[in-house]
């Protein structure tokens, strides 16, 4: 009897395991930001369930403000490893206007405003899994958000959008990542 319990267990568990590798399980291990069609959602409460990767300070223009980039730990890890991003990584982005003010350390001093300006998100794909959809290509599907309807992906098409922006660090897989040393 014993026997028989142990086996139906490994049954059990071996049925569950080719449930798992189905098309639903695949996807949702690729990113749960993605949807089947390949439409990019919004990392709600990024701030507090990823990595901050790094920070850039743009002084002047339409991009001018502080540049947080975060990203889940477990992208971290896998680049510290391999020098890759893994699939399934995703690049948030977060871009605030700068004020400045007069403190203890000095004068004059940079600060991130509250108001957010908008949200850059990147998502790793090297297998090309929605080679139809314009907002993928470059082994990466791209999005941006503004705060008045962060839900809504306002890119439309990668090549227009989003990556004039990355030529530049096209040999580090059009990722700027000096300004990372989260990655390092």
């Amino acid at each position: 009897m014993h026997r028989r319990i142990i086996r139906l267990d490994i049954l059990l568990l071996m049925c569950t395991a080719l449930v798992l590798t189905g098309g639903e399980a695949r996807a949702q291990r690729f990113s749960t930001h993605v949807d089947e069609t390949g439409s990019i959602g919004f990392p709600k409460d990024f701030r507090t369930t990823m990595v901050h990767l790094g920070s850039w300070f743009v002084p002047e223009g339409d991009a001018s403000g502080f540049h947080d980039v975060y990203t889940e730990a477990s992208t971290v890890e896998a680049y510290r490893q391999t020098g890759r991003f893994p699939d399934g990584a995703t690049l948030v982005k977060e871009l605030r206007g700068a004020k400045k003010g007069d403190y203890t350390t000095g004068t004059n001093v940079g600060f991130a405003e509250d108001t957010v300006k908008q949200w850059f998100v990147m998502i790793k794909d090297s297998q090309g899994r929605f080679a139809n959809n314009s907002l993928w290509g470059e082994g990466w599907g791209w999005a941006l958000f503004k705060p008045d309807a962060p839900t809504k992906n306002v890119a439309t098409n990668y090549r227009t959008d989003c990556i004039g922006c990355h030529v530049p660090a096209k040999a580090t897989d059009w990722v700027y990542i000096e300004a990372y040393p989260t990655l390092k």
